[in-house]
């Protein structure tokens, strides 16, 4: 670019581009090339081989050069029974839940009037990053509540704050993500409540339902009239697909069709969708891949918990958080020894000297508890 063209973007940047937008950092993917990958909660094992072979014929008849036509409501239709959804429930379809929350942002993006208040987000701290990131390009406030130090619900702090910003929506991440807990159910059931008393929009976020021993969608079922207001998001992401990118969101038929308003057309591809829908198929593949990673999670905790310095919390994801003495040094050990991890420790002052580590197979896992005890 020559200097002249450089000042002419530059010019153009400042602009009309936001200010906001130039002052944030865009979500970034760590290169992974060689690497034993344990960054990103993917599942790590792939389809069988004769699957891929049957997964391929589909795909490759499908007609490319049409639109998605009727087969994403039978994709529609599979999710829904799939996950048990309640009577009186729909289902709404997203390019992964990434989408689905930023569709939410700009449907709840009500306007105020003359001198009062943006429109407000609201999530437990840490939690899932794009809960702010959507406010934030939405043009709405984001407010987060910190968890405690044991990374529980600070519910005297949640109601307070649902209480004092009326927030449009408020997000619980269920199992949490960095933290890979469950929130503790009467927790739950005060902040649902409180949120519903303020006619707020309340999302659980369950993307690691696979892995979890509890889903909200049962009190969904025993307890309707309580959870008009209550959202439920799943991803077959963590299922499996995380390359598809397929998200779903199922609640109350009237509040679900105005949300869909803003959907864009033929957001699901037909590739995503055949794929979705044959791996629902096969779901029974699936469920033993991820009774595996729950088989190595439970070996993976119990390994961490027996080396020096290394303090591993409880998980219900395909997930383990855990504090070391210095997360900067054991992160770069590991990425030297060819094991890649998140490295949580700047996202939150709660997170100091935490590393993430993603569950994979049993030959990662070995290899990954090796790396991390040669770099401590």
């Amino acid at each position: 670019m020559t200097p002249d063209t450089h000042a002419t973007v530059s010019a153009l940047i400042q602009r009309r581009i936001r200010q906001d937008v130039q002052s944030m950092h865009a979500y970034a993917i760590q290169p992974s090339a060689g690497m034993v990958k344990l960054d990103a909660m993917e599942n790590p094992h792939r389809l069988p081989a004769a699957l891929q072979a049957e997964l391929g014929q589909r795909l490759g008849a499908l007609a490319l050069n049409r639109y998605p036509d009727h087969r994403v409501d039978d994709l529609r239709h599979a999710l829904a029974a799939y996950a048990g959804m309640p009577k009186g429930f729909d289902i709404m379809l997203g390019n992964g839940s990434d989408e689905l929350i930023a569709l939410l942002a700009m449907a709840c993006d009500v306007p105020v009037p003359a001198g009062g208040k943006k429109p407000v987000i609201l999530a437990p701290t840490p939690g899932f990053v794009m809960y702010a990131m959507s406010a934030q390009l939405q043009g709405l406030d984001f407010v987060g509540v910190p968890l405690t130090a044991d990374f529980a619900l600070d519910t005297p702090a949640m109601l307070a704050a649902i209480a004092q910003h009326q927030p449009a929506i408020v997000y619980l991440a269920y199992p949490n993500n960095p933290t890979a807990n469950l929130w503790d159910a009467e927790a739950m059931a005060q902040v649902v409540r409180a949120a519903g008393e303020a006619g707020s929009i309340v999302v659980i976020d369950e993307a690691y339902q696979p892995f979890s021993s509890r889903s909200y969608i049962d009190l969904l079922h025993q307890q309707p009239a309580h959870h008009a207001h209550v959202l439920l998001m799943r991803t077959l992401s963590k299922f499996g697909l995380a390359g598809v990118r397929m998200g779903y969101l199922m609640g109350a038929q009237a509040l679900v069709a105005e949300i869909n308003k803003v959907r864009p057309p033929y957001n699901i591809s037909v590739l995503n969708c055949e794929c979705a829908l044959f791996a629902l198929e096969h779901a029974d593949v699936f469920a033993v891949q991820a009774a595996d990673l729950r088989a190595q999670r439970a070996r993976l905790l119990t390994a961490l918990r027996a080396l020096p310095g290394v303090h591993a919390w409880d998980s219900d994801a395909n997930m383990v958080l855990v504090r070391v003495q210095d997360a900067e040094k054991v992160f770069h050990g590991l990425k030297v020894r060819g094991v890649l991890v998140k490295n949580v420790s700047k996202m939150h002052p709660l997170l100091a000297n935490c590393l993430r580590l993603t569950v994979g197979t049993a030959d990662e896992n070995t290899r990954l508890l090796a790396a991390l005890q040669e770099s401590l």
